[in-house]
């Protein structure tokens, strides 16, 4: 089992920023592809930026750029820096990893890009 919880969403004008952290009970180094994905009413749920499985960067063209995706080991935590947020940013983040062939979810946390 591995729980994973979000922080740091909100509602921000749009070109700012925010930083999101997903933390997870178990050592990061033993868990898969770790990412974040977000959904908007209406869209299916989609990749925003992941570790692949040999360490390197995924990020959605949408967002390339623009948001950085980053760890800290020592922390279990993953994090999402997103800059120049637009409005179409506006979702609820979720974050995801593989243990054991499961996928793990966090509960999301809303992220609002309004002025």
């Amino acid at each position: 089992q591995v729980q994973l919880v979000e922080s740091g969403g909100g509602l921000v004008q749009p070109g700012g920023s925010l930083r999101l952290s997903c933390t997870a009970s178990r050592s990061i180094f033993i868990l898969d592809a770790m990412g974040w994905y977000r959904q908007a009413p209406g869209n299916q749920r989609e990749l925003v930026a992941a570790f692949t499985i040999v360490g390197s960067t995924n990020y959605a063209d949408s967002v390339r750029g623009r948001f950085t995706i980053s760890r800290d080991n020592a922390k279990n935590t993953v994090y999402l820096q997103m800059n120049s947020l637009e409005a179409e940013d506006t979702a609820v983040y979720y974050c995801k990893a593989g243990f054991r062939r499961r996928d793990y979810w966090g509960q999301g946390t809303q992220v609002t890009v309004s002025s």
